[in-house]
């Protein structure tokens, strides 16, 4: 049974519709202790299906080490949402409800290998960084306000080559979690010392950056 619905599948082949480079989702699974493993891969196969711009591959998390290490992803399921380049855009846990809009807006901007949203200040500081950030966004797929800090580190991933954006299903990496004490969510973390919480405008993470 399909997951997309006619309507659905339409609006996304709209969306993908002019992408200027290819897109490929690499999506990492697990055998064991991975509920929704094969709803992913049916969920990215049916967005690949509606562009002849995005493809799909898929690797196993424990066997595939050599693609693990290539791909610096660390846990799964995730999906590494890769354009031109890698620009470090990383889903872990399924899109699904809010979170669908998450992945597509990442398939865009990794496709056109920059961001629309960001005003020119904050592409400026983002250009000038020297160091790594690592951006953590904890989502659930329940929050209204949760795509707009998800695709915000999106953004900021795409723009600079020092910036990994990553989007965590909380529910789902509760370990994770639990270390970075979530109680609310989006919860932004900078570098693991700063941490935003709510739906941040780009200039409350630049300066979480800066204090980074």
């Amino acid at each position: 049974m399909a997951l997309l619905n006619d309507e659905i599948r339409q609006q996304v082949q709209d969306m993908l519709a002019d992408l200027p480079n290819k897109v490929s989702l690499a999506v990492f699974t697990k055998a064991d202790d991975c509920q929704y493993c094969p709803i992913i891969v049916d969920l990215v196969n049916e967005v690949a299906d509606t562009s002849e711009h995005v493809s799909v591959e898929v690797y196993d998390f424990d066997a595939d080490t050599e693609k693990v290490a290539e791909y610096k992803v660390d846990k799964a399921p995730v999906i590494a949402i890769v354009g031109a380049e890698d620009y470090g855009l990383r889903f872990f846990g399924i899109p699904s409800n809010y979170e669908f809009s998450t992945l597509l807006h990442g398939i865009q901007v990794a496709g056109r290998g920059n961001s629309s949203q960001l005003d020119d200040e904050t592409k400026a500081y983002l250009a000038s960084l020297d160091k790594p950030v690592h951006y953590q966004v904890f989502v659930t797929p329940t929050c209204p306000y949760c795509p707009g800090a998800a695709t915000l580190a999106f953004d900021m991933a795409v723009e600079s080559s020092h910036v990994r954006g990553e989007v965590i299903e909380a529910s789902e990496f509760q370990e994770l979690a639990s270390k970075y004490e979530v109680m609310g969510v989006p919860l932004n973390v900078i570098n693991d010392t700063q941490r935003v919480e709510g739906r941040a405008p780009a200039q409350m993470i630049v300066d979480a950056i800066k204090g980074a």
